[in-house]
């Protein structure tokens, strides 16, 4: 059986990879910051699907909790044949309205701890010439708008460059770039959603089921649905001034109250 391992696996988009996962024969390494929810999670998930779930608390703003995700990745004994780069969080308030401490522990998780995991799977991955890693973006990515869309857009970047390097070697990369799920993201930033469309939301369940769809077929970018598919083509036609309005504009209008 092979072993996924999945950071920010207790809600949203990544407890849905985990039920997915285990759902389909994967051992987990479940990560995320709230011991007693993983615990549950564990049991639940172990109980109805018959699948072994290990329980990594650790928060990826902090160094030591980054070093031991990434000795776990490293454990060739163990090895871990997909990784999930899922942990993530939205700030409240526009560029110098949000505190530069909150700045940086965003960069810290989105970044930094992106590129760390993802160098320590991908090591052993190429070693044994298989292995996946998904990296969770968002299409916040193609829209100039404040640090969290900036870092995106670095997942995005980052992962995509390093498909192409490891191109041939068994390794598959992609960044998956969701729209508006249903989850605690927006409630956990203060940010209101409810002049949100709801044709602009997605189910955190297919999402999923088209992501790894589009994993197995080789893709370095994943934009899981025609919507948003058409929204992003959109972007990278039209002008990138209009884009920048675009987006500030959005981002009042659909963004944190």
């Amino acid at each position: 059986m092979t072993t996924a391992l999945i950071t920010g696996a207790t809600a949203g988009i990544g407890a849905a990879f985990a039920r997915r996962l285990a759902a389909d024969g994967h051992n987990l390494v479940i990560v995320a910051r709230d011991e007693k929810r993983l615990s549950e999670q564990a049991t639940e998930l172990h109980d109805r699907h018959r699948v072994e779930v290990e329980v990594l608390r650790a928060d990826l703003s902090q160094e030591k909790d980054i070093a031991a995700v990434e000795a776990r990745l490293s454990d060739r004994k163990n090895p871990v044949d997909l990784l999930v780069n899922n942990a993530g969080f939205g700030n409240k308030g526009r560029y110098l309205e949000v505190a530069m401490a909150d700045e940086l522990t965003m960069l810290k998780v989105h970044c930094e701890a992106v590129l760390r995991l993802t160098s320590a799977a991908a090591a052993g991955m190429r070693e044994r010439r298989r292995g996946g890693v998904v990296n969770v973006a968002s299409v916040a990515a193609f829209v100039p708008r404040g640090t969290y869309g900036a870092s995106k857009a670095w997942v995005v970047q980052f992962t995509q460059g390093a498909a192409r390097d490891l191109a041939g070697s068994g390794v598959r990369m992609m960044a998956l770039c969701p729209g508006f799920v249903r989850t605690e993201f927006h409630q956990r930033a203060g940010m209101g959603t409810d002049n949100v469309p709801g044709w602009m939301w997605l189910d955190a369940d297919k999402l999923v089921d088209a992501a790894l769809k589009d994993l197995a077929r080789g893709k370095s970018l994943s934009i899981p649905d025609p919507r948003y598919k058409a929204l992003t083509g959109l972007l990278k036609l039209a002008p990138r001034r209009a884009v920048s309005r675009a987006g500030a504009t959005t981002g009042r209008r659909y963004g944190p109250n």
